[in-house]
């Protein structure tokens, strides 16, 4: 059974996913901010899974 905790987490990564999609589809997509929303997803993922 998932957690309220849990649920935000995973919509949380959902949106960084929806993020990263549309500003790699940019004619010039700031790699920057790619980079800053994969870190912030990787940390959101590893919580998920520590628990």
């Amino acid at each position: 059974m998932q957690t309220a905790h849990f649920s935000a987490l995973e919509a949380k990564h959902a949106g960084l996913d929806r993020q990263i999609s549309a500003e790699s589809q940019r004619p010039l997509p700031d790699v920057a901010a790619i980079a800053a929303l994969k870190k912030q997803k990787l940390r959101i993922k590893e919580e998920m899974t520590a628990q």
